[in-house]
């Protein structure tokens, strides 16, 4: 079963992603900053992390920064959700490792195609 992180600081978000995932056969942990997160990678490396932006303690810039320093940490597809949609933002994203973007709010079939575009779904 493919594995996936949610880091989001966002309950709501957290849960309607967690959703969406199971559905889609996915194993799920949550993390709610991106400290949580790197936690949580050093335990056990997901294949997909979905990472929000605008995160107290540690962004998701910073968190994916961090990611790809690490010993397999250019493994995981990371797929940014997020409400920053200008050009300026995706840039940082893709140039920080993030594989794909997504816009919040996201549905089923939004998830669903973003995730086949790297391969996971």
């Amino acid at each position: 079963m493919k594995t996936c992180l949610i880091v989001d600081d966002s309950r709501v978000i957290r849960k309607v992603s967690r959703h969406i995932l199971e559905s889609l056969q996915f194993s799920v942990e949550e993390a709610e900053n991106g400290q949580q997160a790197l936690e949580k990678c050093e335990c056990a490396m997901p294949d997909v992390v979905l990472l929000d932006w605008n995160m107290p303690i540690m962004s998701g810039i910073e968190f994916i920064t961090q990611l790809r320093k690490r010993p397999s940490g250019d493994q995981p597809k990371v797929v940014f959700c997020t409400t920053e949609n200008d050009i300026a933002h995706i840039r940082e994203a893709i140039s920080a490792g993030a594989d794909e973007y997504v816009m919040k709010p996201f549905d089923h079939e939004t998830l669903q195609i973003k995730l086949q575009l790297v391969g996971m779904a």
